[in-house]
């Protein structure tokens, strides 16, 4: 039986006061949730949330990762400083990545890579744009994303990560895939990473993403193949995040 994950993705948003409330919010809720429960943090407030959840149940991670170890490499941020904060999480391949700042499938296997090598968990997030759907390549596009990965590090390092497949055209636009919309591509996920290893597929979290609330969470979270959410708008207040946790 696989472990239900709500992980909150903060993305550009928080400050020093925001975050002490909307953590002290969330830990003062926690004796009601089940499901683990992880937040991904802006980098530069990463020590101050690590300092929040020390001795807590509560998990925590960056929103991306540098391909590179040290170097030359003006603003990035390497799995070797991450661990040095305590870091379990890194979300590497995120939609908001591909689109905006031209992330292309090679990076996020690189950066797969390098989160494993410091021993973080990658969240490895997959997904098509709204015309992929419309014209009927979203599991072309998803396996594509996914063999990028598999090719680089080979299917056993599935076994310490989790995918989130997020629908693009779902991403705070208020539009929700359909529980069984989610529900088939996740289970194409598992498939196709079954044909490969059956064992790692059986174990591993693939989240769902795409304006989960706490009204919806439950029906997407009953999907046998959907193991929890990667959290976007509805992270950040306290009350709407424990309610998607508590779903789990």
């Amino acid at each position: 039986m696989r472990q239900t994950l709500v992980a909150g993705n903060w993305k550009l948003n928080g400050s020093k006061e925001s975050i002490e409330e909307l953590l002290k919010g969330v830990l003062s809720g926690m004796s009601e949730v089940k499901s683990d429960v992880a937040v991904c943090a802006p980098y530069v407030y990463i020590p101050l949330v690590e300092e929040l959840l020390k001795d807590t149940d509560v998990a925590f991670g960056s929103q991306d990762i540098s391909m590179y170890e040290s170097g030359a490499y003006t603003g990035e941020i390497s799995g070797a400083m991450l661990t040095d904060f305590s870091c379990k999480f890194s979300i590497v391949g995120h939609s908001e990545r591909r689109t905006l700042f031209g992330e292309k499938d090679a990076d996020t296997a690189k950066k797969f890579a390098a989160a494993q090598k410091y021993g973080l968990t990658p969240i490895l997030c997959v997904g098509e744009l709204l015309e992929e759907r419309e014209n009927g390549t979203t599991e072309a596009v998803v396996a594509r994303q996914l063999d990028a990965v598999i090719n680089l590090v080979g299917v056993e390092a599935l076994e310490k990560a989790v995918i989130a497949y997020e629908p693009v055209w779902a991403i705070g636009t208020g539009k929700t895939a359909s529980p069984q919309q989610a529900q088939d591509v996740h289970a194409f996920i598992r498939s196709k990473i079954a044909n490969l290893n059956k064992s790692v597929a059986e174990k591993i979290q693939i989240l769902y993403g795409g304006s989960v609330n706490g009204g919806n969470a439950d029906e997407l979270f009953a999907m046998p193949d959907i193991d929890g959410g990667l959290i976007g708008g509805a992270s950040l207040k306290a009350d709407d995040f424990l309610a998607i946790c508590q779903a789990g």
